[in-house]
């Protein structure tokens, strides 16, 4: 390769690593975990893992969680991303 051929190669990988940084940091997903439990993944530095009879357990609560973070609104703090 001469060096114009480096340096648009160079140029097109350092696009795609900002491509995929971009992508990574603000995507959420889920996967089964080994052990047969729903990871949820791109919430934090870790994945959040529970059993299926936990997240429908959270999941029917979402109207009171909706709740008690508006009443507590002043108190919370927000993660700035």
């Amino acid at each position: 390769m001469n060096e114009q051929e480096l340096q648009a190669e160079l140029s097109r990988l350092k696009a795609e690593n900002e491509s995929l940084k971009a992508r990574s940091s603000r995507a959420v997903s889920l996967k089964v975990s080994e052990k047969g439990g729903v990871s949820i993944y791109g919430l934090g530095r870790f994945p959040v893992t529970l059993y299926k009879e936990q997240w429908t357990k959270l999941l029917d609560m979402a109207d009171e969680i909706r709740a008690f973070l508006r009443e507590n609104d002043s108190k919370l703090k927000t993660k700035q991303q």
